[in-house]
């Protein structure tokens, strides 16, 4: 062979490996009381970092669902077509359970065990969209308890059925939901969608919907002005009747992010639905299920960027340049350990919001409370931080990176999606406001989830601190404040666990890092002195 096609100081794949014993995440997993799910997440990150399961991740994202409205004799169809392997993501989803069987799960850290599964199952991230919907939607149907008792077992079901069919002859079902309106995005209360009833218990949904993602899900929950307000109503793709409900695809998005999972624009053209709930309390009904998907935000932010940091260590290991392997330069060190640092506090965080979520979900009052206000402010802080943390590893890569083939580009094309999906960082940021404003409560919580660092280290007090301050000062620019508000939030809860549960390099670099202005306005620029050996080796490959 020619000298010039021998390729030498190139990475191999990065297969067969298992994002599951990251301990980052394993640590997290027992804290928050998912220990015995370990041998479950388990299995599913082996399957997770194999060539099979990578293989479906890049077929799903190359081949773009299409959308057909119309049959081949011209009758409204409204279907849409995904690749094979977009079905087999699915399947191994709902079978592994991160959907809704936490719901039919009473063992505490049910909530937890599904979180850490979501967090490895990596191959592909659109998938994830109508799993984390499926999830978010019973609490909600729960409004309409004789809608619950039909539904429910078929929403927890393992068993993954794609055809379009009258969902209760279906052995499982997935969920959707369908809130905004291209007049008003976030403000859902703006919505134009109308509701009138039809005199039989059912009513009748006129509008256009802007976002509806996974449009082929059976169910959705669907936000409609009604006689009294804006109200929560079940929808079906199927009638009992075996005929079609009148939900019709207008157009998929070419979005930026994956590609994977469609996201469309629906038409409700006297579409029959029932209310869940009650008339004029649509918000309020569709809130926990909000709450539930901007945890998954969380966790796939967090999510991201172990991925991202564990590519970038992979092909710092392998790769040479200067004489030596990228992983043993100094400079790259610097940027392989920030990131790393990044990924532990964000992981960190969002598993104790997983664990909030589920002591809330059994009756915890005090972490209800603090799960009210760490979790907007976890969405918010954590998703920011996701789009430069993917841009700083795929560069580690260099050029290689910037090919599709690495995988990098989809990771990073998807990194600000969590930061949109469920309200923007403006509206999680409010949120975080909101939650101060009617459940005052949640102060008191929240520093006394600090209070258990304090005189630990001088640079997380004197954050604490600052952070009582600020929530204390003019309430007249406190809405101006928001953003500061959530970060300082978030920045108080990863020290302060990284104090109480985290490898002490990895406490002490975010310290000072973080917390102790000892950094610059990029990733890489930790300071001097620090030990930075433990970190990157808790970020390397495992099997």
């Amino acid at each position: 062979m020619p000298e010039t096609h021998v390729v030498t100081n190139q990475v191999p794949p990065l297969e067969n490996f298992n994002p599951a014993v990251s301990p980052m995440l394993a640590e997290a997993l027992v804290r928050e009381g998912g220990g015995w799910g370990a041998d479950e997440v388990a299995e599913l990150g082996t399957l997770a970092g194999s060539p099979r399961a990578q293989r479906w991740g890049e077929l799903a994202d190359r081949h773009r669902p299409i959308l057909h409205t119309h049959d081949r004799y011209g009758r409204r169809v409204d279907e849409v077509e995904y690749d094979p392997a977009y079905h087999e993501l699915m399947t191994v989803a709902v079978s592994h359970g991160l959907h809704a069987a936490p719901w039919d799960d009473d063992r505490p850290g049910a909530h937890v065990v599904r979180a850490a599964k979501t967090s490895v199952w990596t191959p592909e991230p659109g998938h994830i969209c109508p799993i984390s919907m499926t999830y978010a939607v019973v609490p909600a149907l729960r409004h309409n308890p004789e809608l619950a008792a039909l539904y429910e077992p078929l929403l927890t079901s393992r068993v993954y059925d794609p055809a379009l069919a009258v969902p209760t002859t279906k052995p499982g079902i997935t969920a959707g939901m369908s809130m905004t309106e291209k007049q008003g995005g976030s403000d859902v209360r703006a919505g134009t969608t109308e509701a009138t009833p039809n005199g039989d218990g059912t009513y009748r949904l006129t509008g256009h919907k802007w976002f509806t993602s996974a449009p082929m899900c059976d169910i959705f929950l669907v936000l409609a002005q009604a006689k009294n307000g804006l109200s929560c109503f079940f929808l079906p793709r199927i009638l009992p009747d075996g005929t079609r409900n009148r939900m019709f695809l207008q157009r998929l998005k070419d979005k930026l992010g994956n590609h994977a999972n469609a996201s469309s624009e629906v038409e409700y053209d006297g579409a029959t639905a029932w209310l869940v709930g009650e008339e004029g309390r649509g918000v309020k009904t569709i809130i926990e299920m909000v709450n539930l998907t901007r945890l998954d935000c969380t966790l796939g932010s967090a999510t991201s960027m172990r991925t991202g940091l564990m590519r970038a260590v992979h092909h710092a290991q392998h790769r040479q340049a200067f004489g030596a392997y990228l992983i043993d330069q100094p400079l790259m060190r610097n940027v392989l350990a920030d990131l790393a640092v990044e990924a532990e506090a964000a992981t960190t965080l969002a598993m104790r919001m997983a664990g909030a979520t589920d002591r809330a979900i059994r009756g915890d009052d005090r972490e209800t409370l603090l799960r009210r206000i760490g979790l907007a402010a976890a969405k918010y802080w954590v998703c920011k931080r996701a789009t430069p943390h993917a841009a700083e590893a795929m560069e580690c890569l260099g050029g290689n990176g910037y090919v599709e083939d690495s995988g990098m580009p989809r990771l990073y094309r998807e990194a600000p999606l969590m930061g949109i999906w469920e309200g923007s960082g403006n509206v999680s940021a409010l949120d975080t406001l909101r939650a101060i404003a009617t459940r005052p409560e949640c102060i008191d919580v929240l520093f006394d989830e600090l209070d258990a660092t304090t005189g630990h280290d001088r640079r997380l007090d004197a954050h604490v601190s600052g952070l009582r301050d600020a929530l204390g000062e003019d309430l007249a620019t406190v809405q101006y404040r928001a953003r500061k508000i959530a970060e300082d939030i978030s920045l108080a809860l990863q020290g302060s666990l990284l104090v109480r549960y985290g490898h002490p390099a990895v406490a002490e670099a975010f310290l000072a890092s973080r917390l102790g202005g000892q950094w610059g306005g990029a990733f890489g620029t930790l300071p001097a002195g620090l030990d930075l050996a433990p970190i990157i080796e808790r970020a390397e490959i495992k099997a």
